[in-house]
């Protein structure tokens, strides 16, 4: 705050009621205090404040007429007054007002001259409330707003994921793909990404582009236009259909490719052959996934494996969210079907949705399509093959069997059946030397004869002693 800097000039000797009219014309509230801080006059430039003072504030001390929070500010302010402080702070203060609600005025306070009464000269901040109240409204209804557009745009999304239709979004300015659903990247043999930002017609051949060109610039032009018969390179015939699709200031058309029925009465060749007829009814859980293992297409056996209902709860999902290592098993498998293309027998297990798991063995095969592979997965469920102790599992012959089971079964489990093959051939080379003599070889091993007969039956050596044994 800066002061006048001649007062005693400039207004000259102002009389008591000149005093109080000015005070009451700046302010909309004006309180006179002693130095104790009771109020000793009041004074209001704003009628509707007026209104909501009670009329017993004469007389009571200025901390008894506000809220609880908004004491320790009155005593700061009534503090800065006394000690004569050149720069008065402003404080924002609660009256409690005639209705019983809070009434917000923020105020100065300083001492009058030399006088032992003070003024606090107050503004109502009622109406920069209600600008923020309004703010805060305005604030909650746009986020109510951002929240309904964001329901729909997931709508949209499962919807657009979850059609089995084939579905690109282009921009016919560029004629690149905005968005591809994954029915399309099925369809068109390539990962949804890579298909976006892709020319299109890319990959027709030269009849079939022609054709897609002519009916983007119809719709384009009238808004509509018929379907078209457009063929790839690799022989697939689609029925094409096109449509405008306002966004913002822009027009983007979507296309809607459907498979030409053939002769017979089925889809093109691959989606709808009597081979992936079979592999959808197959007893064994099949899933084929995206070069990074997103799931583009699964059975019904996986889906009966994974509990779920539907095929569009797995598309686009990664593989790796069922498997029993989450990070591990999938990276493995796949490292292995980029270098040999191959693999087979791998033992993991599979996780439901529901916590339930099963064990399983994988076989699968790597399909180039373009620039990236695709993979295809056989699940097939061991839990009937795999007993409660694993008693019954059948140990390797030799350590080149053992370097086989690497990559198909835990490293737990490959030391437990390493140990197992070692422990079987001592005993068998216990027994050898001592002529199949089971005490003696329970010594050489440095066993009790008990726990030597207990590894025989484990091991299905264990036959009738014969004479002289020992044991």
């Amino acid at each position: 705050m800066k002061p006048f800097d001649a007062p005693q000039v400039a207004l000259g000797a102002l009389d008591t009621e000149a005093v109080a009219t000015l005070i009451a014309a700046v302010s909309d509230i004006a309180l006179i205090l002693d130095r104790h801080g009771t109020i000793r006059d009041i004074a209001f430039g704003n009628e509707e404040l007026s209104s909501q003072v009670a009329d017993d504030w004469v007389g009571r001390p200025w901390t008894e007429t506000v809220s609880a929070d908004s004491r320790p500010k009155v005593e700061v302010l009534l503090a800065d007054a006394l000690s004569d402080s050149t720069a008065p702070t402003w404080q924002q203060i609660d009256h409690l007002a005639r209705d019983g609600t809070e009434m917000a005025v923020r105020y100065c306070a300083t001492r009058l001259g030399s006088h032992d009464h003070l003024i606090a000269i107050g503004r109502n901040l009622q109406g920069i409330a209600a600008l923020q109240q309004r703010l805060v409204d305005a604030q909650q209804s746009l986020e109510r707003d951002y929240w309904r557009l964001r329901q729909l745009e997931t709508r949209y999304r499962m919807l657009f994921r979850s059609a089995s239709d084939a579905i690109l979004i282009l921009d016919p300015a560029s004629g690149k793909v905005v968005e591809a659903n994954p029915a399309a990247s099925l369809l068109l043999a390539a990962d949804a990404r890579r298909l976006v930002g892709r020319h299109f017609p890319d990959g027709f051949d030269e009849a079939g582009g022609r054709a897609i060109e002519s009916l983007i610039a119809g719709v384009r032009a009238a808004g509509r236009a018929g379907d078209v018969r457009a063929r790839l390179k690799s022989g697939a015939e689609f029925v094409v259909a096109a449509a405008p699709v306002r966004q913002e200031s822009s027009t983007l058309v979507m296309l809607r490719l459907s498979p030409v029925p053939t002769k017979d009465g089925g889809g093109t060749p691959e989606p709808r052959s009597r081979l992936v007829k079979i592999m959808e009814k197959a007893p064994d859980a099949i899933v084929i996934t995206a070069h990074d293992g997103r799931i583009l297409n699964a059975n019904v056996a996986f889906l009966d494996l994974a509990q779920l209902t539907s095929e569009e709860q797995a598309r686009g999902e990664s593989l790796d969210r069922w498997l029993g290592r989450p990070g591990v098993d999938l990276n493995v498998l796949i490292a292995n079907l980029r270098q040999h293309g191959a693999v087979r027998l791998f033992a993991t297990s599979v996780r439901s949705d529901y916590g339930s798991s099963s064990e399983v063995e994988i076989s699968a095969v790597a399909v180039q399509n373009g620039d990236q592979p695709s993979f295809g997965f056989i699940i097939r469920n061991v839990d009937r093959r795999v007993s409660g102790d694993g008693g019954d599992r059948a140990l390797p012959r030799s350590v080149e069997h053992l370097t086989e089971l690497v990559g198909r079964v835990p490293l737990k489990e490959v030391v437990r059946e390493s140990t197992d093959m070692i422990e079987r051939l001592c005993i068998e080379a216990a027994l050898e030397l001592t002529g199949d003599n089971r005490a003696s070889a329970a010594e050489l091993l440095g066993l009790s004869r008990q726990s030597l007969y207990v590894k025989l039956r484990r091991y299905g050596l264990s036959e009738t002693p014969a004479e002289g044994d020992g044991g």
